[in-house]
């Protein structure tokens, strides 16, 4: 069993100059996104124009499979969920309308995968345990999982942060966002507690984010 990890980040901005929402997912480039998955919303903040603001976001590398609730293409909560690990597989059945996720075993190396064995077409999602939740946060959306099917996963936690005010919270992005990413780093490779600063650079109209 691998070492789970948590990483505590507050962003901050004082007097801005602009109002700016950042919104942050996991969408680091993976083979299959936006075909065979696609990434959701985490975090969306705003960050007024002037003023002092702060925006905190909690992850732990505890990941998870959820049999997601998806409402209005956002994932509004979880039916079912299974805590999993790195090389572990699970199994998703149904029985009497109540679905269940069958405890880890040992599965390929390097992937998480669940298995669909309930009969039926199904939704999966792979996400992370957070602080005093009992479903995971969604990270990544599996659609239209055939019975006998298999999602793996490589989830790598790569954070990225955009300025985009088109997404809330919990939303499945069905496709690549149209404004480059400002910030992105493996939140694997950072202290346990970081804090970063947004700032707008007035000539150029850019917003940067640096760590304070």
């Amino acid at each position: 069993m691998s070492h789970i990890f948590t990483r505590n980040l507050t962003f901050e901005s004082n007097d801005l100059g602009k109002e700016a929402t950042i919104m942050l997912t996991f969408d680091a480039d993976m083979e299959g996104l936006y075909k065979d998955f696609f990434p959701v919303v985490w975090k969306v903040s705003t960050f007024g124009q002037t003023g002092s603001y702060r925006a905190r976001a909690t992850y732990t590398s505890q990941l998870a499979f959820s049999k997601p609730q998806v409402v209005d293409g956002n994932i509004i909560d979880a039916e079912t969920s299974v805590k999993i690990n790195v090389s572990e597989k699970t199994t998703l059945t149904e029985a009497n309308d109540v679905y269940h996720f069958s405890p880890p075993q040992a599965g390929a190396s390097g992937v998480l995968q669940a298995v669909n064995s309930t009969g039926d077409v199904q939704d999966i999602a792979v996400g992370f345990m957070s602080p005093g939740d009992l479903m995971p946060k969604p990270a990544l959306y599996f659609n239209g999982v055939g019975d006998g099917s298999h999602v793996t996963a490589r989830f790598t936690p790569v954070l990225r942060a955009y300025i985009t005010s088109d997404y809330q919270e919990t939303a499945i992005i069905r496709g690549a966002i149209d404004t480059p990413a400002i910030w992105s780093h493996d939140l694997a490779g950072l202290a346990q507690s970081t804090t970063w600063t947004i700032k707008l650079d007035a000539a150029t109209g850019h917003y940067t984010i640096v760590q304070s």
